[in-house]
């Protein structure tokens, strides 16, 4: 009998939406995000959520279900996830996991350290911190030398993260990640996991391609839309692809041409880091090309 979970990760604009479309319309499953921007509501059109069209031909799930405000993360995710796998097992539904966030199919795979909560008082007051990156980062080497050396200077969001970790336990990240992880949800479950291998030269046309039919269809509003709510400069949700290069546009920075070359590029960055952290942090998954994974999902779930 084949698996009842099937997992498909991959780059940006490498096929996996429409891939899992086909295999949940056909065999009656639901299909369920695994992707750290697509889990906000504010942005349809800029993270490349599934359209309403596409929502109604199968069951979605975890999708736009979270405020822009909010800063979502692993943890909340895995909460979510095991709770929406367990309703699907209970109706013998297939579950089709698909996304580009690595750090969520290795949590749901492999599990999550065991980091406690840190108290809402003192991430308010470490993401309220204005010091430039490179001040924070030379805070943290103090903290958390070892997590300090492997963030670079420039990464404010995961440098913010040690910093709290270490302010709520008094313990550097790093200790804390070599701690016994806490099982995933599908810890010793059997499922299909793929990892959709794409042509480079073919995958930078794609994301061009995509990103500028995005602002064809209300892309520049909807992130218009959003920075109408002045939301702190370090909310995650502001950091989508595209999301920067608009907001300069918007305040007179750049042109919009300039915009989307910049969101272009950024994504195709993203992409390939994608590609290579699924290619060497991920086991488990096998590599193929969309053609191969239709047809091996074809002959498991006619």
């Amino acid at each position: 009998m084949a698996p009842r979970v099937v997992l498909i990760a991959g780059p940006t604009a490498s096929g996996k939406s429409a891939l899992a479309l086909a295999l949940a319309e056909r065999s009656g499953g639901v299909v369920v995000n695994a992707d750290s921007m697509q889990v906000y509501r504010d942005l349809r059109l800029i993270t490349a959520r599934p359209t309403a069209e596409e929502e109604a031909r199968a069951p979605h799930r975890l999708y736009g279900h979270v405020d822009g405000a909010q800063d979502y993360s692993v943890a909340a995710w895995l909460a979510d996830v095991a709770t929406v796998l367990q309703e699907l097992r209970a109706q013998d539904r297939l579950a089709i996991v698909i996304g580009g966030t690595g750090l969520y199919f290795r949590a749901l795979t492999e599990g999550l350290s065991a980091i406690p909560a840190i108290p809402a008082e003192i991430r308010a007051r470490v993401r309220g911190l204005t010091d430039d990156a490179a001040t924070l980062h030379a805070r943290l080497a103090t903290m958390d030398p070892e997590s300090a050396g492997r963030l670079r200077p420039s990464d404010t969001q995961r440098i913010l993260r040690a910093i709290e970790v270490f302010e709520a336990t008094a313990r550097p990240l790093a200790e804390w990640q070599r701690e016994p992880a806490v099982p995933g949800p599908l810890a010793g479950v059997e499922a299909v996991k793929l990892f959709l291998a794409t042509d480079r030269a073919a995958l930078r046309a794609r994301i061009a391609t995509r990103f500028l039919a995005m602002l064809e269809a209300g892309a520049a509003d909807e992130v218009r839309a959003l920075l109408a709510r002045g939301l702190p400069a370090d909310r995650t949700i502001l950091k989508a692809h595209g999301v920067p290069w608009l907001a300069r546009h918007f305040a007179g920075e750049i042109s919009l041409a300039e915009a989307a070359e910049g969101g272009i590029l950024d994504t195709r960055h993203y992409a390939k880091r994608q590609d290579t952290w699924f290619r060497h942090q991920l086991g488990g998954f096998e590599a193929v090309t969309v053609e191969k994974a239709e047809a091996l999902l074809r002959a498991l779930y006619p």
